[in-house]
C-alpha cells in the first residue's frame, strides 16, 4: 500500500468506525448507514465517502459522487468502474480499508465511458496490474482517452488518461472470474459503448440478482439532436426494454443519485421490487421529453 493510499485508507475507516480492517470485519458492520451520513444527493465526484458492504460478495467502494463496486470472488475480484482520475486513489483506498488486496483485482469493468467514471481506470489498472474488459465500441475511447466524436456529449467531454484494454465483451455473455459471473446489458444512448451489469450475490442461501444499470440520461452538448441519430434513439429504447425486463432485486447506478441510493439506505434496505423497471420508465421518459422538445424547436 503506498503511503498517500495507507493514509486515504486510515481517514475513510475513521469515519466509518464500525468497519473493521478486515473483510470478515466489514461484513459485520451496518450496510452503508454511515455512507449515507456522509453524503449527499449534491455531493461533488471527488468528495470521499466510505465503502461498505452491498450484499453478498458486493462492496459499495466508491466517492460520495460516484459509484465503484467490487465484486469479489474466490479466485479473485472484479472492480467495475474507476472513477474521476482524482477519484482513483479515493476508490483503491476504499478497496483497502474493507481489508482486500488490490492485487487480487483482476478484472476492471466499465459501465460508460465518461471521464467521470472511467478516468482513474489507467491509474487503477496500474494499482491492481488486472485486465481490463469493455464494450467493443468503448474499447477505442478507453485506449485514447478522448470521446467518439458520436457521443451526444463529445464537444464537452473531458479527456482523461488512457488505458491498456485488454479485451472486449459481448452483450449477453458472462464474465467469469472463478466462481464470479457478470453479464453486461448493451445500453447504448448516454454513450454509444455503454453496458449495464448484472450478477448474483448470495448470503445464508438467499440470493440476489444486483443490476448495475448505466445512466441511461439523454443530455448532451448544445446543439446536439437525438432527433438527427435515429439508430442512436432505437438502440436506446431497446435498451430500456432489456434493462426493465432483467431480474432485479437491488439496483445500483453510476451516480448514486440516480437510483435515490441515499434514501434508500436512510431506509434500511437498498433491495425492492420493481426498481429496474421503474427506473427504466422514468428514463423512458425522459428521453420522450427530449423528443418532443427537439420536435417543437
Amino acid at each position: 500500500m503506498s503511503a498517500r493510499i495507507a493514509a486515504l485508507a486510515t481517514l475513510l475507516l475513521a469515519g466509518c468506525a464500525s468497519a473493521g480492517s478486515m473483510p470478515e470485519a466489514a461484513a459485520s458492520a451496518d450496510r452503508g448507514a454511515a455512507w449515507a451520513a456522509r453524503c449527499t444527493d449534491e455531493d461533488s465526484w471527488d468528495r470521499p465517502g466510505p465503502p461498505f458492504h452491498v450484499y453478498g460478495n458486493t462492496w459499495y467502494v466508491g466517492t460520495c459522487g460516484i459509484t465503484a463496486l467490487l465484486v469479489t470472488g474466490e479466485d479473485g475480484h472484479v472492480l467495475i468502474d474507476g472513477g474521476t482520475e482524482a477519484g482513483a486513489p479515493l476508490i483503491a483506498a476504499n478497496v483497502e480499508a474493507l481489508g482486500f488486496k488490490l492485487s487480487d483485482i483482476k478484472l476492471l469493468l466499465t459501465s460508460h465511458e465518461h471521464h467521470d467514471h472511467v478516468g482513474g481506470t489507467a491509474e487503477l489498472q496500474r494499482l491492481t496490474g488486472a485486465r481490463l474488459l469493455s464494450s467493443a465500441e468503448a474499447a477505442p475511447v478507453l485506449a485514447s482517452g478522448k470521446a467518439d466524436p458520436a457521443d451526444p456529449q463529445f464537444a464537452i467531454a473531458d479527456i482523461f488518461p488512457p488505458a491498456r484494454v485488454d479485451g472486449t465483451v459481448t452483450p449477453g455473455e458472462p464474465v467469469r472470474l472463478g466462481d464470479l459471473a457478470l453479464t453486461p446489458v448493451a445500453q447504448p444512448g448516454h454513450t454509444l459503448g455503454a453496458l449495464s451489469w448484472h450478477w448474483q450475490a448470495c448470503e445464508d442461501e438467499v440470493c440476489r440478482t444486483i443490476v448495475y444499470a448505466d445512466s441511461l440520461t439523454p443530455i448532451s452538448a448544445d446543439g446536439y439532436r437525438f432527433t438527427d441519430a435515429p439508430a442512436l434513439v432505437e438502440g436506446m429504447r431497446a435498451g430500456l426494454d432489456r434493462l426493465a425486463a432483467l431480474p432485479c432485486d437491488l439496483l445500483l447506478t453510476p451516480h448514486p443519485m440516480a437510483s435515490r441510493m441515499k434514501q434508500r439506505l436512510q431506509a434500511g434496505e437498498l433491495a425492492g421490487e420493481g426498481q429496474c423497471r421503474a427506473y427504466a420508465d422514468t428514463k423512458r421518459r425522459s428521453l420522450d421529453e427530449r423528443l418532443t422538445k427537439e420536435a417543437a424547436r
